[in-house]
């Protein structure tokens, strides 16, 4: 998560204990998918942490399956991160520049060493540098999708802690 963006803190749960100008700073979030433990760190009002050693299970085996894990993954990443809209972008970077190699290395192999396979270029350079430029193209209107989506959410962008 942290390499997407997402300030969390480690091994953190959502029980927490929080004063009521964070309550209140937290009550401005107006979003609908609220994911705690990206929005708490994100108030950013001083923090303390409570470490303990955590028992066994006793009452069997967890209601929280794999699935439901990797869901609410998800939901933080898509309620944080725009990288992985960036990710398409660069992807679409990439296999475009890659297709622009393969036209220059037909090019070559067709004027200089006369080694080319009849067909071959005319049929697989187009669907690199079309898949290319589909992925840039949906990555580019991914970047605004992304804008739009984190001006939507109409997060504060400070809170005032204390005026001197």
């Amino acid at each position: 998560m942290k390499r997407l963006g997402v300030d969390l803190v480690h091994n953190h749960a959502d029980f927490r204990l929080l004063s009521r100008r964070a309550v209140e700073a937290l009550r401005q979030y107006d979003e609908v998918n609220v994911f705690l433990r990206g929005i708490v760190p994100l108030i950013g009002y001083r923090a303390a942490t409570v470490k303990y050693d955590r028992s066994q299970r006793l009452a069997g085996v967890s209601k929280y399956p794999l699935r439901r894990m990797l869901a609410f993954a998800a939901e933080g990443i898509t309620s944080f991160s725009i990288v992985p809209l960036r990710l398409i972008t660069l992807l679409g970077f990439v296999v475009s520049a890659f297709s622009f190699a393969m036209i220059l290395f037909i090019v070559y192999g067709t004027l200089v060493m006369k080694a080319v396979i009849p067909g071959w270029a005319s049929s697989v350079v187009p669907i690199y540098f079309l898949g290319g430029i589909q992925l840039l193209s949906i990555g580019i209107l991914g970047e605004y999708v992304a804008k739009i989506y984190m001006e939507s959410k109409r997060r504060p962008r400070y809170f005032v802690e204390r005026t001197v």
